[in-house]
């Protein structure tokens, strides 16, 4: 089943985030919103975004400075947009890697179809997309086990290799990439199969289980796996690889 791509959208106006929130949401988009660049950087972090709608005119950090960051360390696709007849930042907006951009006011439906064009050329409705993922030929160790991100490959201190199913390893991986963190079912849903929770969704919690079966020294009462009260869960151990920079 194909994923329902997750949209960010970043703009200082509450008004225009949450009338394009409504629309693309009723579109068929799933939809995270940001008021500015510190937010589009934590929501990098909580979801697996799949496009940043960005606006060009934010507090503290503007649109183009935080396009470049962000095209310095990922692909992650980019519609920016500007003020209507600032023919100058649109044109320095593509340059620093926007995909594309739409000037103010505009109608959504056209944003909508913006969307839908650049997710068809990047392609990204069809698969799971870490939007900080790891580079494929690296390995991350942890209280003695290491993962192959590359070769899909999970071996435990003694050596030995340890099958995963494709949920276990992308939940194992999602972790890898945020120790330390509380992660929300909802939010591993999202990294992990791009799609939003529902009532009575056990899903999560029947992966980490067979993940603990597999990990954990006592599965029954796990150390690295912890159960956090009205939270989500939390990957414990230190996590040692190359370093990666901060959005």
């Amino acid at each position: 089943m194909d994923r329902t791509p997750h949209v960010l959208i970043v703009d200082d106006d509450r008004e225009i985030r949450e009338l394009l929130a409504r629309f693309l949401d009723k579109h068929g988009l799933r939809v995270s919103t940001a008021a500015d660049g510190r937010e589009m950087k934590q929501g990098l972090v909580d979801w697996n975004i799949d496009l940043i709608v960005l606006d060009l005119m934010l507090p503290g950090e503007d649109g183009l400075t935080l396009c470049r960051n962000l095209r310095a360390k990922s692909s992650l696709p980019v519609i920016m947009l500007t003020a209507m007849g600032e023919e100058t930042d649109r044109i320095i907006g593509l340059e620093m890697g926007a995909d594309d951009y739409l000037a103010k006011p505009f109608n959504p439906r056209e944003l909508l179809a913006r969307i839908k064009a650049v997710l068809r050329r990047t392609d990204v409705s069809s698969a799971p997309s870490h939007s900080g993922s790891l580079h494929t030929d690296e390995k991350y160790q942890f209280a003695g086990w290491s993962l192959h991100i590359g070769k899909r490959e999970l071996t435990s201190a003694s050596g030995v290799l340890v099958p995963l199913s494709s949920g276990e390893f992308n939940l194992l991986q999602t972790f890898i990439e945020r120790p330390g963190r509380v992660l929300s079912r909802d939010q591993l849903l999202d990294m992990t199969s791009g799609r939003e929770a529902h009532p009575f969704d056990r899903s999560i919690d029947v992966q980490i289980s067979r993940l603990r079966r597999k990990i954990e020294e006592d599965p029954a009462n796990p150390s690295m796996i912890k159960t956090i009260r009205s939270g989500g869960y939390m990957f414990t151990p230190n996590v040692v690889g190359p370093a990666e920079d901060a959005l």
